[in-house]
């Protein structure tokens, strides 16, 4: 790799901890000692030491993409990097960054910051976003969009995906570009409006993962939104922003979206309540769809009673869960730490609710691998003749690991997606006779706890898939899957899917609600 290269390389890492406020990686990618500088227009920081003090303290960067980078190689060990940056708001910066190369590896000697006004044209209500986290909000009010009239959800707060339509307010679905490029919703999605006429109100539009087609919770556009269970760990996706809202009480209800587990993932990584509805059973007009064989809209919240009270507003009553089916099969996917604790949680489940429980394999691993492998086919196909005509009239504006998944899908042919919906089928129609009335199957909402933002490309492709083996089950069967926060490993949440029948969403949030399970994150 030339010296430009592994500069732009360093700089990549840069960008990702800035966004994240991975303290210990920025830490670790300035060089030490007294001579290394910081300055923007409010002076110069000398030292290490004082750069480190000066970033614990200022809560986090605004959010931003690098839209162009120059690198000037000096020598094999010395380099200048000079990054054009611009802010979701529009004001544009500039980032000049002399690199030289250590034993240590490629670190950041002086640093120099400038950025230039915020355009004129930007709303009042975008300005409050400024006093917001960044990473969590796109845009927040008090509130926002105020409730159409009395009901059950009265003083309910909403923190919104930006994936649905608010009213007067443009998607931007986790891409600047695409924000730049989207106009205002003439109304709220249908599913908002319920909301509303409920009693809820909106407290701002929340991050989403680009075109919500990831699990981890990280943008590169605009970071990943803070866990409140730990420093530098993932909220989980693509429903990250809310997720992350609901988890540090900044909304009392996260409504979002679940092709894949962008639900119930963030749920289990963040200690939340959520719910993956019976697909179709909720309309998605106002809502941009990433499959729409797979799309469900769902919600998060910190107890089970309002994730209940919120299932009976906007579904149909179900015949309750009569009986518990601990799926010994799904246990053994994930973490064996993982397995464990949700066994032990499982038995604890059922006490709480007076149901029996019992253990039984759900699929045969060879099925499972066909299964899980149409898909995967099936919704990358689906997901690209969604986009992809705006990703081949936007080249270069996706992070790299969702445009690879996009390119994966533009890669299906006809005959193999056609053989995958083939296999699709034959599975939905299995799972659903395997799932009977009034049983809830119980397995690990995720295959692990929340992992670090900073994981390697590699091993984060592992986690995603050892959960998506989990998740995708409730997307090829559309059935409704709720979770709870179940217990802790290693101090972290990890959360329990409970599998239901088609229409049992109701059935399945009453059973948690006499759970009411609640784990609390360190203060």
């Amino acid at each position: 790799m030339s010296v430009p290269d592994e500069v732009r390389a360093a700089v990549a890492r840069y960008e990702t901890a800035l966004g994240a406020n991975d303290l210990p990686e920025l830490d670790a990618l300035f060089a030490p000692g007294d001579d290394t500088l910081r300055a923007d227009a409010g002076g110069v920081l000398v030292s290490h030491a004082t750069i480190s003090d000066y970033r614990r303290g200022r809560g986090g960067a605004p959010a931003r993409t690098v839209t162009a980078l120059h690198v000037v190689e000096h020598t094999a060990d010395l380099a200048t990097a000079v990054a054009e940056t611009l802010r979701p708001d529009g004001t544009r910066g500039l980032q000049t960054q002399v690199w030289e190369r250590g034993a240590a590896g490629w670190q950041v000697r002086v640093a120099h910051v400038s950025s230039g006004p915020t355009p004129s044209a930007r709303t009042a209500a975008d300005a409050s976003s400024e006093r917001a986290d960044p990473a969590t909000w796109r845009v927040v009010g008090s509130p926002l969009v105020a409730p159409t009239s009395a009901g059950p959800l009265d003083g309910v707060s909403v923190a919104v995906k930006d994936l649905l339509d608010v009213a007067g307010h443009p998607v931007g679905a986790g891409n600047p570009v695409r924000l730049a490029q989207a106009v205002p919703a003439a109304g709220h999605a249908p599913v908002l409006a319920d909301l509303l006429a409920a009693g809820a109100h909106v407290r701002g539009i929340a991050r989403t993962d680009e075109l919500a087609y990831s699990l981890s919770g990280t943008n590169v556009h605009h970071g990943s939104p803070r866990n409140p269970w730990g420093a530098g760990l993932v909220v989980g996706g693509s429903t990250n922003g809310p997720a992350s809202a609901v988890a540090r009480g900044q909304a009392d209800l996260g409504l979002g979206t679940d092709t894949a587990g962008s639900i119930r993932v963030p749920a289990s990584y963040c200690g939340l309540h959520g719910l993956r509805p019976t697909h179709g059973s909720l309309p998605l007009d106002g809502v941009l769809q990433l499959a729409p064989g797979f799309d469900t809209v769902g919600w998060l919240t910190r107890d089970a009673g309002l994730l209940h009270e919120v299932a009976s507003v906007l579904l149909p009553g179900a015949a309750p869960i009569t009986s518990l089916v601990l799926a010994t099969d799904l246990l053994a996917l994930a973490d064996a730490a993982v397995g464990s604790a949700l066994t032990s949680a499982a038995a604890e489940l059922a006490a709480a609710s007076g149901l029996p429980v019992r253990s039984a394999q759900l699929v045969t691993q060879e099925e499972h691998e066909r299964w899980f492998t149409a898909f995967r086919t099936v919704q990358g196909a689906q997901a690209w003749a969604a986009h992809g005509a705006w990703i081949e009239a936007n080249p270069g504006v996706l992070g790299p690991g969702i445009a690879q998944r996009f390119a994966d899908g533009s890669a299906a042919g006809p005959d193999a997606v056609a053989e995958a919906e083939v296999v699709l089928a034959e599975g939905r129609a299995a799972l659903r006779a395997r799932v009977g009335e009034g049983v809830a199957v119980l397995l690990p909402a995720a295959s692990s706890t929340a992992p670090p933002v900073s994981v390697p490309a590699e091993r984060k492709a592992v986690y995603r898939a050892a959960t998506l083996r989990l998740t995708c089950l409730a997307g090829v069967a559309g059935l409704p899957s709720a979770v709870a926060p179940a217990a802790l490993v290693d101090g972290l949440p990890v959360g329990l899917a409970l599998l239901g029948a088609a229409g049992s969403d109701t059935g399945l949030t009453a059973v948690l609600a006499s759970w009411d399970r609640r784990l609390a994150p360190p203060s």
